[in-house]
């Protein structure tokens, strides 16, 4: 057998540790992903109130996907980050009237709609945002009929 050095005994090495980053700072990242918009996904995001220090109200805006009825319109969500987040996914209410199948009568995106489900730390507002427009594109919501464009929930 191999014959071992003296000396303490070899400490295990952790095979891989994830850094998990501080809610503010990832969302101080969102926040500045959101205010340099890539112009081609059609989705942009900010702070509500720009003097928001604890980064929890915001709103996304979603340009309406083309070959579809929300084709033209500029649909405004408001995204409530609480303190669980990013670890839960936060709430979502569209503020302009849309018919989706992932909306409840009020406006809210049901908790059980996809991506909430199977919600991952690493989903972002953006993310959320192009899944919403996503979704605007599937075959049983492209084509409902939509309110008149700029109708608001109350």
């Amino acid at each position: 057998p191999p014959v071992r050095a003296p000396g303490p005994p070899r400490a295990a090495v952790p095979a891989r540790m994830a850094v998990v980053v501080p809610r503010s700072f990832r969302l101080l990242d969102e926040l500045e992903k959101g205010e340099k918009p890539d112009g081609a996904s059609g989705v942009s995001w900010g702070l509500a109130q720009p003097d928001d220090i604890t980064l929890t109200s915001w709103n996304g805006t979603i340009f309406g996907p083309m070959s579809t009825a929300f084709e033209n319109r500029i649909i405004t969500v408001s995204i409530e980050c609480g303190t669980n987040y990013p670890d839960k996914p936060p709430a979502v209410k569209f503020l302009h009237k849309v018919n989706m199948t992932c909306v409840d009568p009020s406006g809210k995106v049901k908790d059980d709609w996809g991506i909430f489900v199977s919600w991952r730390r690493e989903y972002t507002i953006g993310k959320i945002l192009q899944f919403l427009q996503e979704e605007m594109k599937r075959s049983e919501n492209r084509k409902l009929p939509q309110p008149a464009e700029g109708a608001e929930y109350s």
